[in-house]
């Protein structure tokens, strides 16, 4: 469930390029067990990435670089992802016996449910398995726009990396959580990462993914409310958004701004479950993790779990990632950790199999 560049002759590194920083994580793979090599993570000004669409591609590579040098990471060759409007991932069942048939079906699907020119985008798909009907296979189709995996690689190109793969958000958030968590194979899982401008869901079950939505809302609807409603700076928003006290601000003055934003989030949420409900016969959802840099909200988690009677709880990348406390302070690991989500995912795309 991605496009492939070059092939990575050694590891690579997982490169989160979100709307408000740039997340790397390197891994390795010893003795059985993954183990942190390196972590950084930078902030991007305002508006250098909007909905997902970079806007200043050398601040971008520029940040990059900073990383790269800043932690000393070796590692040339990276895998990065995009998400949103640009981005479409459809579960279909097609009839196929064989690879020829396969291909045809695929792009006549694509023809009737890719809302773009297919001159346009770079299509792939992936089998799910046999489909309940004879000679029947399900199917993921992904299609991306290539004005958007231009930006990216261009980006990662300028700052003299090169892009081996190119994943989508929700799946890298899923493979980080498939391997920190280990469901029960017969439990249906949604996943969040609510980022500064996106947030992706996907719905798995058994490592595969039933249903994915972008929904182009987060952390920066909570910075924006601050700021309007209490007259604060940006810095300051932002600080007062992840729990920090401000001399001039009376005690919990954010909250109810604070709710009122989770409460649109929660109805786009809520939106999305039932769809996936209404298309997948009743699916039932038994849990649901939430990563990102939105996820500690205050509040947040607590309004999920009140509105959807399921366990929430909030998702840790490194829970199965050793990381030596001499090299990362521990504190620094846990407060990062939701941030991290999806370029840990994309990391461990250096142990996929060639």
């Amino acid at each position: 469930m991605k496009w492939r560049g070059k092939k990575k002759s050694s590891g690579l590194v997982g490169l989160d390029i979100g709307s408000s920083s740039i997340k790397a994580v390197e891994l390795k793979l010893q003795n059985g067990s993954y183990e942190l090599s390196n972590l950084a993570l930078s902030s991007l000004s305002p508006d250098t990435i909007v909905e997902g669409a970079i806007m200043d591609a050398p601040s971008v590579s520029g940040t990059i670089e900073k990383i790269f040098t800043g932690n000393k990471i070796g590692t040339t060759q990276v895998a990065t992802s995009v998400s949103g409007h640009s981005v479409i991932v459809k579960r279909m069942t097609v009839g196929a016996t064989n690879e020829e048939e396969l291909e045809m079906a695929i792009q006549q699907e694509a023809l009737q449910n890719i809302r773009f020119d297919l001159a346009e985008v770079n299509l792939n798909y992936y089998v799910l398995g046999p489909a309940s009907a004879l000679n029947m296979l399900d199917v993921l189709l992904l299609a991306v726009k290539k004005e958007k995996i231009q930006g990216y690689t261009h980006a990662v190109a300028l700052a003299h990396k090169t892009p081996v793969v190119m994943d989508i958000d929700a799946f890298a958030l899923q493979n980080a959580f498939e391997l920190n968590y280990e469901p029960p194979p017969d439990q249906t899982i949604a996943l969040l990462n609510i980022g500064a401008s996106i947030m992706n869901i996907i719905v798995t079950r058994g490592g595969m993914p039933l249903f994915t939505r972008d929904v182009s809302v987060g952390g920066n609807q909570y910075t924006d409310i601050l700021q309007k409603e209490l007259d604060l700076s940006f810095d300051d928003a932002e600080k007062l958004k992840m729990g920090a006290k401000l001399p001039n601000v009376a005690q919990d003055a954010e909250a109810p701004h604070l709710r009122s934003v989770s409460e649109v989030l929660l109805l786009e949420i809520q939106k999305t479950f039932d769809f996936f409900r209404h298309t997948t016969a009743a699916e039932t959802i038994h849990a649901l993790y939430v990563g990102g840099g939105t996820a500690r909200i205050k509040g947040l988690c607590d309004l999920l779990k009140a509105a959807f009677e399921i366990p929430v709880e909030i998702i840790d990348p490194f829970r199965k990632i050793h990381s030596n406390p001499d090299r990362f302070d521990p504190a620094f690991i846990a407060e990062l950790a939701p941030r991290m989500t999806v370029a840990v995912g994309l990391a461990l795309r250096s142990f996929d199999a060639a």
